[in-house]
């Protein structure tokens, strides 16, 4: 297993479980940086590594009215402020060719969307800035075909890798995560995120927009951290019922610390016999 580092955090083997968190997309700068500033003390206060993750566009929404975030240039401006005045690691997903260089300018590490994942020429291009590279496991993927994403990340020059499960289409509308697919990427020798929130998603099932099950989330979390993964990945909201985007499934602010504990707690066991 390869260890991979991300400014002051380091993942991979044996290192305890990270957290990526944040809200799906920047809705307002003040609420940004506010939702940052909680999760970096709750993560200091149970002494769990943390980065903040937000989307500046989100590019891939089911209906043309959906809200797409504050655009590349000014999304950006406002992850720097939060990476500096915060002293923090950000994330964002890039959707085209023309965002990642840019993108690279900021961010810690660069998403590569789910949707995205099989796109030859992104996926080397976003490879190509030498960031850490997070890759989001297409819905359509089994586990074991992330190894040719590997493979091109790596023929890219970039070994700095990061692999999340984020559930496979199921249906209609639907998805199921297969807590088989946590320990088949883990044997690709890169650190292995469970994204707990977006496997409760329910893809386009709200007429336009997607629905979730947000309740599932803990229980699916646990689940994850039992088997041995590197770090989980919620995407949280002051009030998700009022999230402009992803609200079915995403988690309140306010129940992260509790989620967090019992997560932490797992993990230590899992970890301490390996």
């Amino acid at each position: 297993m390869r260890e991979i580092t991300i400014g002051s955090i380091k993942t991979g083997g044996s290192n305890p479980l990270f957290l990526i968190a944040g809200p799906c997309v920047i809705e307002d700068p003040r609420e940004a940086f506010n939702t940052a500033s909680t999760l970096k003390n709750i993560a200091s206060e149970l002494n769990i590594p943390f980065i903040f993750k937000s989307s500046y566009d989100k590019a891939n929404r089911t209906s043309l009215k959906s809200f797409r975030g504050p655009g590349l240039k000014e999304g950006l401006k406002i992850l720097r402020e939060i990476k500096e005045n915060l002293g923090i690691a950000v994330l964002s997903d890039v959707h085209r060719f023309e965002e990642i260089e840019e993108a690279a300018k900021v961010l810690d590490v660069i998403q590569i969307p789910a949707l995205l994942c099989r796109q030859t020429d992104f996926v080397m291009a976003v490879a190509g800035t030498k960031k850490v590279i997070n890759v989001k496991k297409g819905q359509f993927l089994a586990p074991w075909d992330m190894k040719h994403v590997v493979d091109k990340l790596i023929a890219a020059g970039n070994d700095r890798v990061l692999l999340t499960e984020r559930g496979t289409s199921f249906g209609y509308n639907n998805l199921v995560a297969d807590m088989r697919s946590l320990s088949i990427m883990r044997t690709l020798g890169f650190p292995v995120i469970f994204d707990a929130t977006h496997s409760v998603q329910l893809p386009g099932g709200g007429d336009g927009v997607s629905g979730g099950e947000r309740q599932f989330v803990p229980d699916l979390a646990r689940a994850a951290v039992g088997s041995g993964v590197d770090g989980i990945f919620f995407e949280v909201h002051e009030n998700p019922d009022q999230a402009r985007c992803d609200g079915p499934n995403s988690i309140s602010l306010g129940l992260v610390p509790q989620i967090l504990d019992q997560l932490i707690r797992i993990d230590r066991v899992v970890k301490d016999s390996c």
